[in-house]
């Protein structure tokens, strides 16, 4: 668009905003009726991008009275999409999930779907809270980006859903540490394995794989079960051998006169066979 047509657009947009407010004589909601709906929708739009940003809940208000009036219009779609955008920015996260799901129910095929998936999953994503927390809406955020990527893997989406699912996974991981890590200042030993366990088996591509191996390592000599300890190291060592994490646990075994070997036939021992043949990590 040329200079002079976003200036001239802009000043549409601002004739506009002037007329719906002009009809607010006790300075409250215009009556709309008199509009049409691309006018109703576009103030929606300005007051969501430049009137007053900040109010998501202004411009929900037009979107939801092009609904009401022109519900069967090209412009009731684009604003039910619009008032899923408004209601996540303002973080009414319920309201944005359910203003999408009812956009895909509606409109299956239109080419807005993949977004209304996408806006459907950041709503749970944008809720996972720090990793203490309980942790289900880190689910329900995993099993939604992973909609977004499996029903639209060629859009822009798919490409953010992927990063996203990651982080979340990781997130997931961070959650199992913390309690290990917990156990394991406790002296619960065998419950911290099992929390360790869990990311070395189902979380085993996250950046928290090498303390849980170092912590497996500590955890087991506490215990005294030396060939776990010395195969946890081994694997450690295998695939993280430049990670600080490798060196703590190789001082682990040395100060009792040990060296990271897998030994034995523990699940450790299973995984570090599956290493060798490279079928894990």
């Amino acid at each position: 668009m040329t200079r002079g047509g976003t200036a001239a657009l802009r000043v549409g947009s601002l004739m506009l905003v002037m007329a719906l407010a002009a009809c607010s004589g006790d300075g409250g909601k215009p009556p709309l009726e008199t509009f049409t709906a691309e006018e109703i929708y576009k103030r929606g739009e300005y007051e969501l991008e430049v009137g007053n940003p900040r109010r998501p809940d202004t411009a929900l208000y037009y979107f939801s009275e092009v609904e009401r009036l022109y519900p069967y219009s090209e412009w009731a779609k684009r604003a039910l999409i619009m008032e899923a955008y408004a209601q996540h920015k303002s973080k009414d996260y319920e309201s944005a999930r359910a203003s999408a799901q009812r956009f895909i129910d509606t409109y299956p095929g239109d080419e807005d779907a993949a977004y209304a998936k996408y806006l459907l999953a950041l709503s749970y994503y944008d809720q996972i809270d720090e990793v203490g927390r309980d942790q289900g809406l880190t689910f329900q955020a995993l099993q939604a980006l992973r909609d977004v990527i499996e029903q639209y893997p060629e859009s822009d989406y798919a490409r953010s859903a992927i990063l996203k699912f990651d982080l979340a996974f990781d997130h997931l991981a961070a959650k199992e540490m913390e309690i290990g890590r917990y156990y394991l200042k406790q002296r619960h030993y065998t419950a911290a394995i099992n929390r360790f366990r869990v990311v070395v088996e189902q979380f085993q591509t996250t950046t928290h794989t090498p303390e849980a191996l170092m912590r497996l390592t500590e955890a087991y000599l506490a215990l005294g079960l030396t060939d776990e300890a010395q195969t946890a190291a081994a694997i450690l060592g295998h695939n993280f051998q430049s990670s600080p994490f490798y060196g703590d646990a190789y001082a682990l075994l040395k100060k009792q006169g040990l060296a990271p070997k897998a030994k034995g036939d523990s699940w450790l021992a299973s995984i570090y066979r599956q290493v060798i043949k490279g079928e894990w990590l």
